[in-house]
């Protein structure tokens, strides 16, 4: 017999969701290492590269024991993992809620049509715009979720330009405007929204504002 399906983990952790439908919601994350992208503004750069390689069968094990039935699936970013798919599948038939943060860099058609897709579309900000995969689009659904990171009035522009050339509050329930800390003012984005009257989700990295940048949270 071969060996067991296994992925690279960098941490599975109980935290507070910090942002997209379920902001608030006690969830348990499991953050797998690895990134073909390298983001201006990646919050979880420490998930590059180390963590440890464990078996899809220890992490449903691990998971169980913190007794919530809501997961997410992040990174890095997971799909670079293709045994990630399998774990969700796992994830899905155990009656989790599962959702995975994936950029729009890599297929989504192979996810399971129960997991919730948060899509993170790059904006020229992030300096990996020219990575995202618009063929992507055809594969959401009304359950799945959209996000654009905004930098500055430049990211603002052209997420408001994606929005609308390719009728994203059509396809998916929930469009996030979500703002780089760093980089803008939240009270600028959400100005910016109310004027436009654009019909998506201002959002705040909750777990930033509670916590700051601690891994585990």
């Amino acid at each position: 017999m071969g060996q067991p399906l296994s992925l690279r983990i960098t941490e599975i952790f109980y935290s507070l969701q910090g942002e997209a439908r379920t902001v608030g919601k006690p969830t348990v994350f499991i953050r797998l290492t690895g990134c073909p992208l390298r983001c201006r503004y990646c919050d979880s750069a420490y998930a590059f590269e180390g963590g440890s390689q464990i078996a899809v069968d220890e992490i449903r094990k691990t998971v169980s024991q913190f007794g919530c039935r809501t997961i997410t699936v992040t990174g890095g970013e997971p799909l670079a993992q293709p045994s990630v798919l399998s774990l969700m599948n796992h994830l899905c038939d155990d009656g989790y809620a599962v959702s995975i943060e994936t950029s729009g860099a890599l297929p989504i058609d192979s996810i399971d049509g129960r997991v919730s897709i948060v899509l993170d579309i790059k904006t020229p900000g992030s300096g990996e715009d020219k990575r995202n995969l618009y063929e992507s689009f055809a594969h959401l659904k009304l359950k799945d979720q959209i996000k654009f990171v905004i930098c500055n009035r430049k990211d603002y522009e052209w997420a408001k330009t994606k929005l609308i050339q390719f009728n994203l509050l059509e396809i998916v329930g929930d469009v996030f405007f979500s703002v780089s800390h760093d980089e803008l003012s939240s009270t600028n984005l959400a100005n910016w929204v109310l004027a436009d009257r654009l019909q998506v989700r201002v959002q705040m990295q909750m777990h930033k504002l509670l916590w700051g940048d601690a891994p585990g949270h």
